[in-house]
């Protein structure tokens, strides 16, 4: 939903601020009062192409700003999280245009290209006049908009979600395939570096355990003469420390008995001795254990050095080594294997294409029995509307499968069709307006004002849909007046119920049916003609339907007419 538009030197108009509502939002004015101005204003920040004549006359710059209501809306969902966008209940879409035909796009803030803006017009609005946010007019949006008729969601993701298990299974495959010619080749290679690998058989944690034994073993004799003089130095010496705490203990036991003031000394010495008496069992122990084991000691150096043969050939650490040596097996593996690889993936992709076509078969029957039933509804509602003769037809083919063409295949009966995420289905809707004219695609047969009312006509029969919740009707009254713009009024504001509706018209069977009704003013102000739109009171809005109804000079007449077209009490 539009909640406000904000345009700054665009054209005649200088500034104006308008907000929107829900419901059906009216905008009427004299004719060359600037109305298609503010369609033009809001085509531009939906990322229509902009111009150096869109600025305002001696301004630098037009800008354009709308604010959307979009929570629940899942394609600006989609957009938002595929750019790293932070998504709230609003987003903001601006266009600054330059007075040298420079344009800069904004959404909440940040620049984007101006592809990027019109991604998001084109999932906010479905604008309706001489514009390209016509949902209708793209063929590409015709299936979405069957589906949403049929309630179709829960079908169609189901098979999106058997599409996506045979994509991601035929890409395996895919790559399996392209890869057994190097895994043969490779295989010869693989089975030398695994036997070379294996031959020395590392193991994690191995080198580190054998460079600690290994220094210590080239150690072994320093190791046995430091313990034997700590041993010395400590117990067996004439002055070895352990008798000299005993005799220092002795001495501080004779002197607490004359000072009691030596008794936590005296225990001290005492610690320190049994602390030296602890250490010397320890050396003493270490030194009688002291190996020289001259054969370890080469057989260490041996396996350390083809360690550090098999790291600089796979990578600089046993980890890395014992790593390939993991992925190498599988290759290899593989490779010895591949036949039987093949063909148990095939199969999967088999089984999951089976699944696939009989979701995409289900879906394709289900738009198939809407096909007519939207065709019926829509010629109904677009005799109503002021086209008799209308045609309308749902065009709906299932898409043969050509190799090559970007699709996979999907298999019905004995044929094959390509298919897509959205399923193995064209569908295009097709319009014939005048008696004995053969059915055409859309956008060679309406003309702007007839668009207008075929969509009206098909939005009406897909009422409910929350595809686009904002329609913008710029020329739906061309060409009509009396009963039928009353049924165009009427088919509006029921449609305003589901949509939010801005409707351009200068007729008063529509004008009297608004939710909101906004007037575009021209005036003079400084010697420059400037356009603004005003929001119109109860009595305003009942003065300017009677002013469409009489002409500018305004009747007791118009005015009753006015209100009885409003529905207001006389």
């Amino acid at each position: 939903m539009l909640k406000s538009l904000s345009i700054r030197n665009f054209a005649l108009i200088e500034s104006v601020d308008v907000e929107f509502q829900s419901g059906l939002n009216i905008i009427t004015g004299e004719t060359g009062a600037g109305k298609s101005i503010l369609i033009d204003a809001l085509s531009i920040v939906l990322g229509e192409r902009a111009s150096a004549d869109d600025v305002r006359q001696g301004s630098e710059k037009a800008v354009v700003e709308g604010v959307f209501w979009v929570k629940d809306n899942r394609q600006v969902s989609f957009l938002v999280a595929q750019h790293g966008m932070d998504l709230g209940d609003d987003v903001i879409l601006r266009r600054e245009v330059s007075a040298k035909g420079q344009s800069r796009c904004f959404v909440n803030d940040s620049p984007v290209q101006l592809s990027l803006l019109k991604d998001f017009g084109d999932a906010l609005v479905d604008l309706h006049g001489q514009h390209d946010h016509q949902s209708l007019l793209r063929k590409e949006t015709h299936l979405d908009l069957l589906d949403d008729y049929g309630r179709l969601d829960g079908l169609v993701q189901e098979y999106r979600r058997a599409y996506e298990d045979l994509i991601e299974l035929e890409g395996k495959l895919k790559d399996l395939r392209g890869r057994e010619a190097r895994l043969k080749q490779a295989r010869d290679l693989y089975d030398f570096q695994i036997r070379e690998i294996d031959d020395v058989g590392p193991f994690q944690g191995e080198e580190e355990s054998l460079e600690g034994e290994l220094r210590i073993l080239e150690n072994a004799e320093k190791l046995f003469d430091a313990t034997a003089r700590l041993h010395q130095m400590l117990y067996e010496g004439e002055q070895a420390v352990h008798d000299q705490l005993v005799a220092a203990r002795n001495q501080l036991e004779d002197l607490s008995e004359i000072d009691p003031a030596f008794a936590q000394v005296r225990d001290e010495c005492a610690s320190a001795a049994v602390i030296v008496d602890e250490i010397t069992k320890f050396i003493q122990s270490y030194n009688s254990k002291v190996e020289f084991n001259p054969e370890r000691l080469e057989f260490i150096r041996e396996r350390l050095g083809r360690m550090s043969l098999l790291k600089k050939k796979y990578g600089g650490s046993l980890d890395t080594v014992l790593q390939h040596r993991e992925t190498i097996g599988r290759e290899f593996a593989m490779a010895n294997n591949f036949d039987a690889e093949v063909r148990t993936l095939a199969e999967k992709v088999e089984t999951h294409r089976s699944d696939a076509s009989v979701a995409a078969q289900r879906l394709s029957t289900k738009r198939r029995e809407l096909t007519s039933k939207i065709a019926k509804g829509v010629a109904g509602e677009m005799s109503k509307l002021g086209i008799p003769n209308g045609r309308f037809e749902v065009a709906l083919e299932m898409i043969h499968y050509e190799e090559g063409k970007g699709r996979t295949r999907l298999q019905a009966g004995r044929e094959h069709f390509g298919a897509g995420p959205k399923g193995m289905d064209d569908v295009e809707f097709l319009l014939s307006t005048n008696a004995g004219e053969e059915l055409k695609p859309l956008v060679k047969v309406a003309s702007g004002g007839e668009v207008s009312r075929v969509m009206l006509a098909l939005k009406t029969v897909l009422a409910k849909s929350e595809r686009l919740p904002l329609l913008v009707f710029d020329e739906i009254d061309v060409g009509i007046s009396g009963r039928i713009a009353q049924s165009v009024g009427k088919s509006l504001r029921s449609l305003a119920q589901y949509h939010q509706i801005i409707a351009i018209t200068h007729l008063p069977q529509i004008a009297g049916l608004a939710d909101v009704h906004m007037a575009v003013v021209k005036f003079e102000r400084k010697g420059r003609t400037t356009t603004t739109l005003r929001l119109l009171d109860l009595e305003e809005r009942v003065r300017e339907v009677a002013k469409l109804l009489s002409g500018t000079e305004i009747t007791q007449a118009g005015l009753d007419g006015a209100r009885e077209l409003m529905g207001l009490e006389q």
